[in-house]
């Protein structure tokens, strides 16, 4: 694609800590917008929300290889918050699926480790 409006530098961006982008102003009023997750997916395109134009990040991956990808960032938090509820529930359930548990003499040797 080489129809870029403008070819700016990361650093020349301003990072929006609200957001989690990075913007630089569009001389249409608004702003190009660019994520980490997109940038630490090789994604170089900076787009702008209000019109048609589009610039190319000038930037180093390596700087953004240790992103999580974005489904991860906001909701991961949730989900620790969550799986750490869980692990004392999960704790409950497996020593009353254990005090259920029967086994038949079936010729086979079972070994119960608690």
């Amino acid at each position: 694609m080489g129809a870029y409006y403008d070819e700016i530098e990361i650093e020349d961006m301003a990072w929006d800590e609200s957001k989690g982008v990075y913007h630089y102003p569009c001389p249409c009023g608004d702003r190009f917008e660019i994520s980490r997750s997109q940038l630490a997916n090789y994604e170089d395109i900076a787009t702008c929300p209000s019109c048609s134009l589009i610039i190319r990040v000038i930037y180093d991956p390596l700087d953004f290889e240790d992103e999580p990808p974005d489904d991860e960032t906001s909701e991961g938090e949730e989900e620790e918050e969550d799986k750490e509820e869980d692990d004392e529930s999960g704790d409950e359930q497996f020593h009353d699926a254990f005090e259920k548990l029967t086994l038949e003499n079936s010729g086979a040797s079972v070994t119960v480790v608690t």
